[in-house]
């Protein structure tokens, strides 16, 4: 008898282990980066086709773009982190006050940054247009783009399996 007849006729026994499909510490990061990354880059698009104030040249630039907008929005967002728990366990209340001034400044200054990035990288391939010389359209897609990724999160973490009670 070979082997290939062995295999072929095996059956599956009742004890077999059933695999369970975890993901390991790179692969959350890998699909939450790509998630989030595909959210933005939906968004981006949603705003080119639907507000004349977004303009980008090609989906090629908008998933470039998106990708450069997770990039520095984590980086955003690692600052804040460490400028507040350095102010965090300081007496007193100016260090709560320095502690919301300094997040406010990174949180709103770090968007010029943010903007004046893309324009390095991608000049006039996608433009931001509207009051204030784009600005506001270029917070509008930031703050729609957290919302998004906000809702796509709730959304997620509502999937997760319920502890199983026992009866």
């Amino acid at each position: 008898m070979s082997q290939e007849s062995v295999a072929t006729n095996a059956k599956p026994t009742l004890a077999a282990p059933i695999k369970e499909y975890g993901f390991n510490t790179p692969q959350r990061f890998f699909v939450g980066y790509t998630l989030a990354v595909l959210v933005d880059l939906t968004v981006l698009n949603l705003f080119n086709e639907f507000w004349q104030y977004i303009t980008v040249e090609s989906f090629s630039i908008s998933l470039l773009v998106a990708i450069l907008l997770q990039l520095l929005l984590k980086l955003t967002i690692a600052a804040e982190h460490a400028i507040a728990n350095y102010f965090k366990d300081k007496p007193g209340k100016a260090p709560k006050f320095y502690r919301a001034f300094c997040t406010w400044l990174i949180l709103f200054g770090s968007k010029f940054v943010m903007l004046e990035a893309i324009n390095l990288v991608f000049g006039d391939r996608i433009n931001f247009t509207g009051p204030v010389d784009g600005i506001v359209a270029f917070f509008a897609l930031v703050f729609g783009i957290l919302i998004a990724e906000f809702i796509v999160s709730k959304i997620y973490f509502s999937l997760e399996d319920k502890p199983k009670s026992a009866a």
